[in-house]
């Protein structure tokens, strides 16, 4: 979700690491309380510059607490019973995998490089106005690379055409190019609910592979 934000707890995002605390992908709040819920996981929780460490049992007993002295301080699932914290981090207990050491050729990938910014005009726009297009087209002999693909809106998709750039007298607004790390990782933590997700990131070799 564009800038990390959330329309319920059920919506956000959680980092995902393996047994060795290496992280491994993105997931959303149901995959992650799916695992809590089956013993596969247990939360790794930021509190006053460390990580403690839950299972789910004992998550719920400290949501508890926390609804009710911090409850701005963290997204909420509510339950029959009790309103439960939507966790940052979790920590899978069996499993010991490696990350991705490679970012994915994605559509989603690609609008998050570009930042939904067409790169033609300058202009951010959502998703759903965006487009992909080739700098140099296929007809040309361009390829789908991430070289070559770059976020149009629809009035500069128009304008190009079929065109190269400096034919259609446009500019790209930046080179296209590969990102070495999992370009929504960047969008994420320049949001405060996923600060606690950068000491598991900093790594420059880590890319995490996104729900």
């Amino acid at each position: 979700m564009v800038d990390g934000e959330c329309q319920s707890g059920l919506d956000c995002s959680v980092l995902v690491l393996n047994k060795h605390y290496m992280a491994i992908r993105i997931v959303g709040a149901r995959r992650a309380f799916s695992l809590l819920c089956r013993d596969l996981a247990e939360v790794v929780s930021y509190e006053k510059d460390t990580y403690a460490n839950y299972d789910f049992r004992s998550w719920c007993e400290v949501s508890r607490f926390r609804h009710e002295f911090e409850p701005d301080a963290y997204d909420w699932v509510s339950t029959v019973n009790l309103y439960v914290a939507v966790p940052r981090i979790i920590r899978l207990l069996f499993y010991d995998r490696l990350p991705r050491t490679d970012v994915k050729f994605n559509r989603r990938n690609i609008f998050a490089r570009d930042r939904n910014h067409c790169q033609y005009c300058g202009k951010r726009f959502p998703t759903t106005e965006l487009s992909l297009d080739h700098v140099i087209p296929r007809s040309m002999g361009g390829k789908a690379t991430w070289e070559n693909i770059v976020c149009a809106c629809a009035n500069c998709n128009v304008k190009k055409g079929g065109r190269t750039p400096k034919q259609a007298g446009m500019v790209l607004i930046q080179k296209p190019v590969k990102p070495k790390h999992s370009p929504m990782l960047h969008i994420h933590l320049g949001h405060q609910r996923y600060r606690s997700w950068k000491q598991f990131l900093d790594h420059a070799y880590w890319s995490v592979e996104l729900k």
